[in-house]
């Protein structure tokens, strides 16, 4: 990408001059090495690697849901030494159309299949409702087949690395959380954005990659309900550019695998140290078992910033402990922590006594404390 490109649609490099600052910072462009390679049209995006990968003569979309997973557990194999060859030998994004183009049928396609196959019995994130969302939106997110995106702009308020961000907000969640910032789509009125189909959203992210997104950030309320739209839209998406998932990584293993094969960059939003505290906060069951677990699958397939907001009263509780595996299960070198410091009462906050209040100076500053101790990447990304 040339750096008029990089440049256009705003003024945003006056505002965040960090922003220009990290493309030449060592330490991110180290840990964030395929992103960055992307975002700049070195490498290919990973959706483009996944058109690039075909089905097999023999196999049928058509197939049963088993049959097909089978298929996609042996496709994976393929698409990961082809991963691994951009990677080891450089292989730039237009070098990589040219020698391998799109296959007629491919591993995005039953990527997208199984996709929809899911949505009628829908379990893309752990809750698994079960329901056909084809009929109802009688599930936890309360979303049927329809996609609403309440806005999509460049983001200038994101990690240094990120920015402009091609940012696209949908409506609807699978958490319930009581201090929620953007609640208003989230839970109040998910339903009041822009419907889109695969086609528009393509559009959308193709609008905002010309006009100088690094990344495409898919947020919200939360994204993976909309994953079926998400991924097929990718089918028509002809520009490079890096996916980033920005969410709350309460998927299911079903919506990982899926996902493994078109994300670059995962933006998980670590919150809470226990159990205990999610399901009273968020009102999510097996929260910690689900969020690590999803964690260690996402960092061996692409790089990753973890966001920890923290919450007045929950440092012992949740930050330290997230700290703390995030240091025992992730290489150091592999991630950088995100630690975020503008919680405020938001929504039913008020509600609940010990997020009454934004977090102290002092509260803060143990938590940055800690993380130092613990040896983790968190300085300079925000």
């Amino acid at each position: 990408m040339g750096v008029v490109q990089l440049f256009r649609g705003s003024y945003w490099f006056i505002v965040r001059p960090d922003a220009i600052a990290a493309l030449s910072n060592e330490t991110l462009r180290r840990v964030l090495k395929w992103y960055y390679s992307v975002f700049i049209d070195d490498y290919p995006a990973k959706f483009h690697i996944a058109k690039a990968v075909p089905l097999p003569k023999d196999a049928k979309l058509v197939d049963d849901i088993e049959t097909l997973w089978g298929i996609h557990n042996e496709l994976t194999k393929y698409f990961t030494s082809l991963w691994n060859e951009v990677k080891k030998s450089g292989i730039k994004f237009d070098e990589f159309k040219k020698m391998y183009g799109t296959a007629d049928t491919s591993l995005l396609d039953l990527d997208i299949e199984i996709a929809m196959r899911i949505l009628r019995m829908c379990r893309f994130c752990e809750w698994r409702c079960g329901v056909d969302r084809t009929y109802t939106n009688r599930g936890v997110c309360k979303l049927s087949t329809t996609s609403y995106v309440h806005s999509w702009f460049l983001h200038i308020g994101e990690e240094a690395p990120l920015v402009p961000s091609g940012t696209i907000f949908y409506g609807s969640c699978n958490f319930r959380c009581v201090f929620c910032q953007n609640w208003d789509i989230s839970q109040e009125n998910p339903y009041g954005g822009v419907e889109v189909d695969p086609r528009s959203l393509y559009v959308i992210q193709r609008e905002l990659r010309i006009n100088g997104a690094r990344n495409i950030n898919h947020v919200g309320g939360e994204p993976t309900p909309n994953l079926y739209n998400i991924l097929a839209s990718l089918k028509h998406l002809d520009v490079n550019v890096p996916q980033l998932w920005n969410s709350n990584f309460y998927m299911s293993e079903e919506a990982m695998k899926l996902l493994n094969h078109v994300i670059d960059i995962w933006l998980p939003d670590f919150k809470y140290g226990n159990n205990e505290c999610a399901l009273r906060l968020s009102k999510v069951p097996r929260y910690i078992d689900v969020i690590t677990r999803n964690l260690r699958t996402a960092i061996g397939w692409g790089d990753m910033i973890i966001r920890h907001l923290v919450l007045p009263n929950h440092i012992e509780c949740c930050s330290k402990p997230i700290l703390k595996w995030i240091a025992t299960n992730i290489q150091r070198d592999r991630v950088i922590v995100n630690i975020m410091d503008q919680y405020r009462p938001e929504y039913k906050a008020r509600e609940y006594s010990d997020i009454s209040r934004r977090p102290s100076p002092h509260e803060l500053e143990e938590v940055y404390r800690y993380a130092d101790s613990l040896g983790i990447l968190w300085r300079d990304v925000s």
